[in-house]
């Protein structure tokens, strides 16, 4: 069952050790609640308009990392330039920057990774937005079984917690992450490639407003939309506070490895 803790309801201290120790079980945790629809929405709407701005070139190409995707037609019909990907977003927007600054989330991964964590915002990837949306030009509908380990395994930064931003509710319509909870206790090099089903793996729902934790070392996937757009698109916010090693200033990393299928 996923463990979800509503912060409208409960902000107590006995609920965030519940929230950590289901974390460490499970290794992911929705918080509920924790913005309210006025925050949520100010979020959102930064966020798209840098997916705007990097799409009609007011902002440099580079800021949509490798992941530039064909055009799409808004609802009016009208044609416009469009990217599943806007890297580094908490160097654009201070509302971004704030939502992941957020003290209870700090609190919470203080609370798993310990002292000396730090936000992995230090290349040209960092925090992204991303808009998920089938079609048959689009470089990202769905990806594989995989842990985020495996991007950079030789790297001393691990572990860490990648901290989601749901800006829309997730199902089968637009798609879902998929889990195998438990399975950052076990080898993360032994994640199965692919899409296939996973014994005991299980479908995670996440309502608007949600931030999903997960732990670096879990096997997740994320399904495929049944839907075109608009109820297929799928946009969130995603970064992760790391509990190892701090980079250097100017240290680059070794390349990411891009293992999951797509």
């Amino acid at each position: 069952m996923t463990s979800v803790v509503d912060m409208t309801i409960d902000m107590t201290s006995e609920a965030i050790a519940r929230l950590v120790a289901d974390f460490d079980r499970d290794g992911y945790v929705i918080v509920r609640g924790l913005f309210t629809e006025h925050e949520t929405t100010e979020l959102e709407e930064a966020l798209t308009e840098l997916q705007r701005r990097v799409g009609s070139g007011e902002l440099d190409r580079s800021w949509a990392g490798d992941d530039l995707g064909a055009d799409f037609d808004d609802e009016d019909g009208d044609r416009l330039p469009y990217v599943h990907y806007v890297v580094g977003v908490t160097n654009l927007s201070p509302v971004a920057a704030a939502a992941v600054d957020h003290p209870v989330l700090r609190g919470l991964v203080g609370r798993i990774l310990g002292d000396g964590f730090w936000l992995y915002d230090v290349d040209d990837h960092g925090v992204v937005y991303q808009d998920a949306r089938p079609g048959p030009a689009m470089t990202y509908t769905r990806i594989g079984w995989h842990c985020d380990h495996q991007s950079r395994p030789t790297s001393g930064i691990w572990p860490g917690v990648a901290l989601t931003f749901h800006l829309d509710p997730t199902s089968p319509a637009n798609g879902f992450l998929r889990v195998l909870p438990g399975s950052h206790k076990g080898d993360w090099d032994a994640v199965p490639g692919g899409f296939g089903r996973i014994s005991g793996e299980v479908a995670v729902y996440c309502d608007r407003g949600d931030v999903l934790l997960h732990h670096s070392d879990l096997w997740h996937a994320a399904a495929r939309a049944t839907e075109d757009p608009p109820g297929g698109v799928r946009r969130h916010m995603r970064g992760s506070y790391m509990g190892g090693r701090p980079l250097a200033p100017g240290e680059r990393l070794e390349p990411f490895n891009k293992n999951a299928m797509r």
